[in-house]
């Protein structure tokens, strides 16, 4: 079954156990979202809290998608933030990427950057979409799949564990 996909959901509890839950099952799968494995949800916690800051000034935007088994567990996640600075607010960020592990394989993955872009797309100045994410992964192919491009890199920018530095690989979806 494909995920419902939300944008600005409304935040509780559930939602915030859910996002959480989320982070840590796919960082402990081998996701570069930010940590390397084992977490647990304190570990990212911080890092959420922070999301939910820059959502309540204004600065950023969730998309979820669920399940649609009837659990309607959070099983995907992008967060959306708008640039600040006056030069750049013709394109956002996109942050947090991620699908639950339990759903690798199923076109999950693609549904949520076509939703994203969807997302964007609906917002009034927006004209691309921008990206970062961790070389050494294959996840810029997949990137690439969705029909972004790689536009710059940063060799060595991540450091996984010392002796294992990893490019900062970023990439650019045009809108039009």
């Amino acid at each position: 079954m494909p995920l419902t996909f939300t944008l600005d959901p409304p935040v509780g509890p559930a939602l915030r156990d859910g996002i959480l839950a989320l982070w840590t099952d796919v960082t402990d799968a081998g996701g570069a979202v930010g940590f390397v494995p084992p977490v647990n949800p304190d570990d990212v916690r911080a890092e959420l809290v922070k999301h939910f800051v820059s959502m309540a000034e204004g600065r950023t935007r969730l998309l979820v998608g669920r399940d649609n088994d009837g659990a309607g567990a959070v099983a995907a996640t992008a967060f959306l933030t708008f640039n600040t600075h006056a030069l750049m607010r013709h394109w956002l960020w996109l942050y947090t990427v991620m699908v639950h592990p339990r759903h690798q394989g199923k076109g999950y993955g693609r549904d949520l950057m076509y939703a994203a872009a969807d997302a964007a797309r609906g917002i009034d100045g927006i004209e691309a979409i921008r990206l970062t994410c961790r070389g050494g992964t294959g996840v810029d192919r997949f990137y690439e799949s969705c029909g972004y491009k790689e536009v710059g890199r940063v060799p060595d920018a991540i450091r996984v564990a010392p002796g294992d530095d990893r490019d900062d690989i970023m990439m650019l979806l045009p809108l039009h």
